[in-house]
């Protein structure tokens, strides 16, 4: 009988075992599709609508809380890198922790993905919906009532725009990942489009007064606004979540993950620098649809908003897909570790998708996205990308210490001072958070701690098996 010391350190090996070398996920996912998936899942609510929550709080110098935020998250993306080349199975943060830290922080970093990936579908969800009314309103001179569009906190009943999202997004990651992943290339390409014209046509209404008081709330503000958007970062950890599927991942991952942080820091800064130059502070205060409005003001014209109302809609249906996907797949290699039901992962013969794990998480998502409006969803969502990218950041010197020679496709440049840094930053942003925030993390936390004691450590995989039958390697 292992002592419960060596069931919560217990760690998994690096090298797949063979349920992940054939556990029924294809491997479709080209560079392309895979880059992809981290502009998609990234580029969403973020610019298309948290810009509105967070120019109050940092003023125009939200660019530089767009700024900060790029910075942690480019430490971390270099830090996932080296990972998911060493270590390219599905699970992402979830798969690396259990390699590196064992069985019990694995089941705590699961606890944040999915924290992290379900209550961010739930967010860009909403804003989804004020987008979709601002479409409606342009084009046909009527919206949605208050009532079926909003959450009971903010005067509704229930936001069924946004459940109408995430069922539809359900449905087509239940038709394939090959086809999803495809649809998901082209609506990155037209969000790319839509953000470029922005920019362009929002230069035009450049005004200097509008950057005169430039940080009202001082460098405080500008931290807390970063941590309200940091979660618009969280496709990048939608690349790792995809490490079971991706075609030759040890080279295509990390060139995934740096191209997707390229473009989305670069496009943030942008259209942030546009967004206040072209806007008082004044007028985020009661917009409902950032940018469109914007640029409506600017041009005096509705066709400009139109168009990007339009390509939020695309843009925002993007993101809420890839973080269904990154939900159902850090939900797979938990249950294949048994450290979750089963049931999440059961795949379809003929799909060779998780219909089950699909459906349930979609359920959960529509409930969290109907009742909660979206500025306590946005800073949840940050907390648990935050934990895990602290996760990701130690697992490389841990790997690193462990296992030198392992082969890694890519290997973090400056190391040991770009992971220090990357968590340092991390946690600098999580101190900024409201303290409701970091009391539900906390509760969050124990409930996992509690799972894993209460089921996780008796149904493990690793638990099951004998010692002769764990080939652990090098990180023994």
């Amino acid at each position: 009988m292992s002592s419960v010391r060596e069931q919560v350190l217990r760690r998994k090996p690096v090298e797949p075992t063979p349920d992940e070398a054939h556990g029924g996920l294809k491997r479709t996912i080209g560079l392309i599709p895979l880059s992809a998936i981290g502009i998609g899942g990234t580029i969403g609510t973020g610019i298309f609508f948290i810009l509105t929550q967070a120019v109050p709080i940092a003023g125009p110098a939200v660019i530089g809380s767009f700024l900060i935020a790029g910075v942690v998250a480019g430490l971390t993306a270099v830090c996932y890198a080296e990972l998911a080349s060493a270590v390219p199975v599905a699970g992402s943060s979830y798969s690396y922790a259990y390699a590196t830290l064992g069985e019990l922080t694995a089941l705590g970093v699961g606890a944040c993905l999915l924290l992290e990936w379900g209550v961010a579908g739930a967010a860009v969800a909403v804003g989804w919906s004020e987008y979709v009314n601002q479409l409606l309103g342009n084009l046909f001179g009527f919206t949605l009532p208050a009532a079926l569009s909003n959450a009971p906190e903010q005067g509704g009943i229930f936001n069924l725009p946004a459940v109408i999202l995430i069922v539809s997004c359900a449905i087509l990651l239940i038709r394939g990942t090959s086809e999803s992943t495809k649809i998901n290339a082209i609506m990155v390409a037209i969000k790319i489009a839509v953000l470029v014209m922005f920019i362009v046509i929002g230069v035009q209404g450049w005004d200097s007064d509008n950057l005169r008081d430039f940080a009202p709330s001082g460098f405080a503000g500008v931290t807390s606004a970063a941590g309200i958007i940091f979660f618009s970062y969280i496709g990048l950890d939608g690349v790792a979540t995809a490490g079971e599927e991706a075609k030759n991942p040890k080279r295509n991952m990390p060139l995934a993950i740096l191209i997707a942080l390229v473009v989305v820091t670069t496009l943030y800064v942008l259209v942030s620098v546009v967004a206040v130059a072209a806007q008082p502070i004044e007028g985020f205060t009661d917009q409902k649809a950032g940018l469109s409005a914007i640029l409506q003001e600017v041009t005096g014209s509705t066709w400009p908003g139109t168009v990007i109302a339009a390509g939020a809609i695309i843009s925002i249906f993007s993101v809420t897909l890839i973080s269904l996907y990154g939900q159902t797949r850090i939900l797979f290699a938990m249950s294949r570790d048994g450290m979750v039901s089963p049931i999440f992962a059961k795949v379809h013969p003929r799909t060779l998708t998780p219909v089950h794990n699909t459906v349930i998480v979609a359920i959960a998502v529509s409930l969290l996205a109907g009742l909660i409006p979206i500025d306590f969803l946005a800073e949840m969502t940050s907390i648990g990308t935050l934990a895990a990218f602290i996760t990701v950041s130690a697992g490389v010197m841990i790997l690193r210490h462990r296992s030198p020679d392992l082969p890694r496709g890519f290997r973090v440049p400056f190391y040991p001072v770009t992971p220090i840094l990357s968590i340092a930053g991390s946690l600098w942003i999580i101190s900024s958070l409201r303290v409701v925030t970091l009391y539900v993390f906390v509760v969050w936390m124990a409930a996992a701690v509690a799972w894993y004691f209460v089921y996780a450590r008796d149904h493990s995989t690793l638990g099951r098996m004998g010692p002769g039958q764990i080939k652990q390697g090098p990180l023994v």
